[in-house]
């Protein structure tokens, strides 16, 4: 797991000044605290920054093949190293070191572009050809690791692991897109497809960019994609065999290390399989650590406790309360980005606890995108039943008007908060699903945003893509178009940023064995029964585990990685909730209605409303905007 940078001149191979590539991966010293490296050539100049996990001794990079004719730089881990460095030597390759960077360069020169399709693992990488004079950038099929680039008035191409990396390049042009603030606002991150910085891209999951010396910069090539039209025949008790033999598979190939490794454990299904299955193979306890709340209510710890038990784990737990909130500008700086997912706080400090005995830790996200395990899937589906009953010109009129009737109580306990289900009949199920997943409403945004922002968007609005993307999915099922969506922009834009940030600030890698890419296309495939029954998601995947897990982990009602920032807003932290609206970055924009910012701090301070995500959401957003431009 690594940092990597590097300059590539589209047009003449102008020289690279070394010392700009290091600046570019100095900024990323968190990423590989283990070593750095820099390599130029006439017009290319690679940058590394190296956290040691496999050969440790032989894996510097940048590497080169012995005729240097192929240099790379790489970010993450190929579970299958082995295998396709067997395949290669059958062929006659010869390998100097153990690593599995050497393998990237060997399998170019093999199958060229087609190599990535042999490669099973994470990873983000430049590799470059002398011999072709082009630059190949390529990122893994989920998303897992992230990669940003820019060109820029000489004619050069930069990127690097995390913006920061572009942002110390004098010639980049610092200024905020609204649009990205916009996106950030409806959902809680900056998607892939956009950047707080204008000018600056994000090569999407799944992804390629061939830059050819003398050549125009052409768009991305996507190499693989999830589809959902296509359905397994195969019976349950088959299905739930093959899914135990591919979550076996793919644990055990995330557990290959030099250096050592544990996992996160938070109590709940996704995480504590893991665990099961990392304990099976394991020679020795697992390394495991959870995260607690000082709210009883989102507190999983004591099913951690209740796993780790089970499983003879080496366990440890830390608790999170409002005195860690001087974390937060901790958080901006490794984000870059605006970044909402209150989550990111208990995230870094898991990361922190794991990092203090190993170097590699073990999550379970994932799953709830690949087998539909979000409350929203559920709900998505039950409302989609109702769609079915009733035509869009009666069902908008019939429940629009009761939605307006119905009173919003966030104060009310939860059956009686009905506006929000009534607003989403009124929709069609893209509509509607596109807003579930939001954070800030439309309407609250217009409420927060000043006239001429409203008039820059043009129409601009965050859910768009989430409405394009479920209705270009190639699906068969609401619930399909739902997961895909999921799949192509929450997962890549909120939770694996969530987790290669927070991990990548303590020096930890973090492996995702539920985000195989077997596994996503066997999930796709599976009847719409066995992902989704009853009131329960995940149907197969706790199927499948009920030999290690006891029910009352398997069955418990979700209650995911919550932080209860809305509490600390109304009490310890009530005073940084009314000072939001004055004497911040985000005041001096000139792009909010300052006055409805502050009536929405004292809603929430009364108790009228529930604004705590939106507060936080403001915060980040002012505490980003401050790091990243002068304003």
């Amino acid at each position: 797991m690594c940092g990597i940078a590097g300059i590539f001149h589209l047009e003449t191979a102008k020289p690279i000044d070394p010392a700009r590539v290091r600046l570019m991966t100095d900024t990323m010293v968190h990423r590989g605290p283990d070593g750095s490296g820099i390599w130029t050539a006439p017009g290319v100049g690679l940058g590394h920054r190296r956290l040691s996990i496999i050969d440790l001794g032989g894996g510097a990079q940048p590497m080169l093949t012995e005729d240097e004719a192929l240099a790379v730089t790489f970010n993450g881990e190929i579970y299958n190293f082995a295998a396709v460095r067997a395949e290669l030597e059958a062929k006659g390759h010869v390998f100097r070191t153990h690593s599995d960077t050497e393998v990237i360069l060997h399998g170019w020169r093999q199958w060229g572009r087609e190599c990535v399709h042999h490669f099973d693992g994470m990873f983000a990488f430049a590799l470059f050809d002398a011999r072709e004079q082009s630059l190949w950038l390529v990122r893994d099929r989920l998303g897992v690791k992230p990669l940003h680039y820019a060109t820029l008035s000489d004619g050069s191409l930069i990127f690097a692991s995390e913006l920061k990396g572009l942002l110390v390049h004098p010639l980049l042009r610092k200024e905020p897109d609204v649009h990205a603030v916009e996106d950030f606002l409806g959902l809680g991150y900056v998607p892939d497809d956009a950047c707080i910085v204008k000018g600056v891209r994000k090569l999407g999951a799944g992804e390629t960019l061939l830059l050819r010396r003398g050549k125009p910069l052409p768009p991305p090539s996507r190499y693989w994609d999830v589809s959902f039209a296509d359905r397994s025949t195969a019976k349950p008790a088959a299905l739930k065999e093959e899914l135990l033999a591919l979550l076996q598979s793919a644990v055990r190939s995330r557990m290959v290390s030099d250096v050592p490794l544990g996992a996160f454990l938070s109590g709940g299904v996704d995480s504590s399989s893991v665990v099961a299955l990392m304990a099976e193979v394991s020679k020795r306890a697992v390394k495991t650590c959870t995260i607690g709340f000082d709210v009883d209510a989102l507190d999983e710890s004591d099913y951690a406790a209740r796993i780790a038990k089970r499983f003879a784990t080496d366990h440890r737990q830390r608790l999170v309360s409002p005195d860690d909130y001087p974390l937060i500008d901790t958080l901006a700086h490794h984000f870059d980005e605006p970044f909402a997912d209150a989550s990111a706080l208990p995230t870094y400090r898991v990361c922190q606890l794991a990092r203090e005995t190993v170097t590699v830790a073990l999550s379970g996200d994932g799953a709830d995108e690949a087998f539909a395990g979000y409350r929203r899937h559920l709900f998505q589906q039950g409302e989609e039943r109702l769609r079915g009953f009733l035509p869009q010109a009666v069902r908008g009129p019939l429940f629009g008007t009761l939605a307006r009737l119905y009173p919003k109580a966030d104060w009310a306990p939860q059956p009686l908060r009905a506006k929000t289900t009534l607003l989403n009949l009124a929709r069609d199920g893209a509509e509607a699903y596109a807003a579930s997943v939001g954070v800030t409403g439309q309407a609250m945004r217009k409420r927060l945003f000043a006239p001429d922002v409203l008039s820059a968007l043009q129409g601009h609005r965050a859910e768009d893509r989430y409405i394009r993307s479920m209705r270009e999915a190639p699906a068969r099922d609401p619930l399909d178009r739902a997961q895909y969506a999921d799949l192509k922009i929450w997962l890549p834009g909120d939770i694996l940023t969530k987790t290669d940030r927070m991990s990548m600030a303590v020096g930890l890698e973090a492996r995702e064995p539920l985000l195989d890419h077997r596994l996503v296309e066997f999930a796709a495939r599976l009847p719409v029964s066995m992902r989704l029954r009853g009131r329960d998601g995940k149907y197969l995947l706790k199927k499948a585990m009920e030999p290690y897990l006891t029910e009352d982990i398997l069955y418990r009602r979700k209650m995911g990685f919550v932080t209860p920032v809305g509490q600390w807003f109304r009490g310890p932290l009530a005073k940084q909730a009314a000072a939001i609206a004055s004497g911040s970055v985000l005041a001096r924009t000139g792009w909010f209605d300052t006055r409805a910012i502050a009536g929405a701090a004292a809603e929430h301070r009364s108790g009228l409303s529930d604004h705590g995500r939106l507060l936080w959401q403001l915060t980040m957003l002012d505490r980003s905007l401050g790091r990243l431009f002068s304003l």
